[in-house]
């Protein structure tokens, strides 16, 4: 149980996994100001175009009403969600990848001819077996 545990911990706190959860969180809170967005002002706008609201325009078929411009207006709802969300995504994993310390750059290294220890370049003597090394070119 307790291996489960852990592997469930090391899961949920990838930082993939946390941008994911709180991108949703965020997006469902601002699930209401898109879709005001797009009912209020989006969908009257291209009613300006075809004549009356975007969103109530409709096609019947055989007795069948099919609400295209309702359709059409939650498509628009969800492209501007996946963006929202895509930004935000983006936006925390820049934060995160700013927050992680760079690691320096290897040394230049050599082997110690006599040791076969690697060694930086500028040393003088090997550190394992003290062997006078020779400058290098």
């Amino acid at each position: 149980m307790k291996k489960v545990f852990t592997e469930f911990k090391e899961f949920a706190l990838k930082s993939n996994i946390i941008a994911l959860a709180i991108g949703i969180i965020i997006g469902g809170a601002l699930q209401g100001v898109v879709a005001s967005l797009t009912n209020n002002i989006l969908s009257p706008i291209l009613g300006i175009f075809v004549g009356s609201n975007f969103d109530r325009l409709v096609l019947n078929v055989l007795g069948t009403t099919i609400m295209y411009g309702a359709f059409i207006t939650s498509l628009i709802n969800f492209l501007i969600m996946a963006v929202v969300v895509f930004l935000m995504i983006k936006g925390m994993n820049k934060l995160i990848s700013l927050t992680k310390k760079q690691e320096p750059a290897p040394q230049p290294v050599h082997t110690c001819p006599y040791c076969k220890t690697e060694i930086n370049t500028e040393a003088t003597r090997c550190p394992a077996c003290t062997s006078q090394l020779a400058p290098n070119p």
